[in-house]
C-alpha cells in the first residue's frame, strides 16, 4: 500500500440544494481547490501495475437514496436520480437494508450504448463502470477512496450491460488477504451470493422484472474484471475526445485536447449560480419499508 499512498490526491466535495431532493449537487475539487469533474478529471488507477482504482463513493452502505454521478450537468455533480419528478430511493428487499456495500462509480471509464459487448451480447449501460467496495468502513457520499480490484459480474439491466466490478478498501483490515474473487468467499461467506441476490431483485417492488447476469450469474476474477475495466477506459477515451454523444457533459479541467476542456477559473464559474446548502430534508417514512419478494 505505501508504494501508492505518496501518488494519491486528496479530493474535497462542496455540498449545495437539500439533501433528499431533486435540488441537491456534490461538487468536487482537487488537493489545489480546483473545481474539477469526478467523471473526467479523476485517473482511473492508483497504482503502476493497475490493479487498484480510484472509487468516487456515490451511495453509502446502508442507505437507500439513488446517488449517481450526473452525465448531463457541467462538471458532472453527484445528484439524486429521480423517478416520476421525485427523488428516488431505492427499495429495502428483505432482509437487506439499502445498499449491502459502499456503491460508487470508476472514473474515466464509459460503457458505450452503441457497442455490444462480446461477453454479454448487450450494449452498454451509458454510465461510468459501477463499483462496490466490500469493506468495512461506510463511505461518505463524494469521498474518492482506493479499492483493490477482486472481480466482476455482469448484469443485464433492461437488456443493457451493467458491470458490476467487486473490490475492497486497501485499508480495510482483510485488504492484504483478498487478492481474488475467490478470496471473498472465503473470509465473508455469503457477500458475494447476497450481491447477486441484491441486484436480481432490488427492482422488483418498482414494478420492474428481475435482472439477469450473463455467466450464470457467476462472478469473474480479478484477472477478467481489470480487462474490463480497460475497456471502459478506452470507450471513455474515445467519448471524450470524439464529437458523438453530445448529451454527455465532458466539461473538464485536466484533459487537454479533450472536448469541452476548460480553466480552473472557468469551471469555478459553474458553482456561482449553485444553490446554497441547507437542512437535510426529512425522510418519508416510506424508504424504510420492508419488500418481501417471492420468485
Amino acid at each position: 500500500f505505501e508504494h501508492f499512498q505518496r501518488g494519491i490526491m486528496a479530493y474535497k466535495v462542496e455540498e449545495y440544494g437539500q439533501k433528499n431532493t431533486l435540488s441537491y449537487r456534490v461538487y468536487f475539487r482537487d488537493g489545489s481547490g480546483n473545481v474539477i469533474s469526478p467523471f473526467h478529471d479523476i485517473p482511473t488507477f492508483v497504482n503502476e501495475e493497475r490493479t487498484i482504482v480510484n472509487m468516487v463513493c456515490e451511495v453509502p452502505r446502508w442507505s437507500n437514496a439513488k446517488m449517481e454521478i450526473s452525465k448531463d450537468e457541467k462538471l458532472n455533480p453527484i445528484l439524486q436520480d429521480s423517478k416520476k419528478g421525485k427523488a428516488r430511493f431505492v427499495h429495502n428487499c428483505f432482509p437487506h437494508h439499502g445498499y449491502i456495500w459502499n456503491y460508487g462509480a470508476i472514473p474515466q471509464t464509459w460503457e458505450n450504448p452503441d457497442v455490444a459487448d462480446s461477453n454479454t451480447g448487450e450494449k452498454g449501460d451509458n454510465d461510468p463502470i459501477d463499483i462496490c467496495d466490500i469493506g468495512e468502513k461506510v463511505c461518505t457520499t463524494g469521498e474518492v477512496k482506493q479499492v483493490k480490484v477482486l472481480g466482476v459480474l455482469a448484469m443485464i439491466d433492461e437488456g443493457e450491460t451493467d458491470w458490476k466490478v467487486i473490490g475492497i478498501d486497501v485499508t480495510d483490515p482483510l485488504a492484504d488477504q483478498m487478492n481474488d474473487i475467490d478470496d471473498v468467499d472465503k473470509l465473508m461467506p455469503g457477500y458475494i451470493s447476497a450481491t447477486i441476490e441484491w441486484f436480481r431483485i432490488y427492482k422488483i417492488p418498482a414494478g420492474k422484472p428481475e435482472n439477469r447476469f450473463a455467466f450464470n450469474g457467476q462472478c469473474k476474477n480479478k484477472d477478467f474484471a481489470l480487462k474490463i475495466i480497460e475497456e471502459t477506459v478506452h470507450q471513455w477515451k474515445s467519448m471524450i475526445t470524439g464529437d458523438g454523444h453530445p448529451k454527455i457533459s465532458c466539461m473538464n479541467t485536466t484533459q487537454e485536447g479533450a472536448r469541452e476542456h476548460v480553466s480552473a477559473a472557468d469551471a469555478a464559474k459553474e458553482l456561482e449560480s449553485a444553490p446554497a446548502k441547507t437542512d437535510d430534508a426529512p425522510l418519508d417514512p416510506s424508504v424504510h419499508k420492508w419488500h418481501y419478494i417471492a420468485l
